[in-house]
């Protein structure tokens, strides 16, 4: 069910522009997929797909190929291009982002950096994760700051 799911969301975006996870949501309900914004989530960083314009200028979910060949140097340069700021609180770490840009931003800092988090959230500017002790908010704010 997984992978015909995840395979609808890879035909959805290349057929419309889909700018949220509420549209690809709505999309695979109307393809008979019974699935939860959190669902759509997890699809989502598992497929690895970002936001950005695609060649008609249309800003929307892509599939990035990028990614896959150099995921590492990918999630660093969308880093230091979308990142304004990054401040810490006992054990949270906020990171601010160009508009539309959260998203992507929190699936890079998960996935360079996911061993040191409890959790992240994404708004559509703004990051908040929670780590463990206020000490690992410390140490994630200096390294994220090392990026930019």
């Amino acid at each position: 069910m997984k992978s015909k799911r995840q395979e609808k969301i890879l035909e959805l975006i290349k057929q419309k522009v889909c700018l949220t996870q509420e549209d690809l949501q709505n999309g695979l309900m109307e393809l008979g997929f019974n699935v939860t914004q959190s669902t759509v989530s997890r699809d989502i960083r598992e497929l690895k797909l970002v936001k950005g314009r695609d060649d008609k200028g249309n800003y929307r979910y892509l599939v990035n190929e990028v990614v896959a060949a150099d995921s590492g140097n990918h999630y660093k340069q969308l880093f230091t291009r979308s990142v304004k700021s990054i401040a810490y609180s006992l054990n949270n770490v906020v990171i601010k982002c160009d508009s539309g840009m959260a998203s992507s931003v929190c699936v890079a800092v998960d996935e360079m950096f996911g061993d040191m988090m409890l959790g992240s959230l994404a708004g559509d500017d703004t990051i908040i994760i929670v780590t463990a002790t206020a000490q690992d908010s410390v140490i994630l704010n200096e390294r994220l700051n090392k990026l930019i």
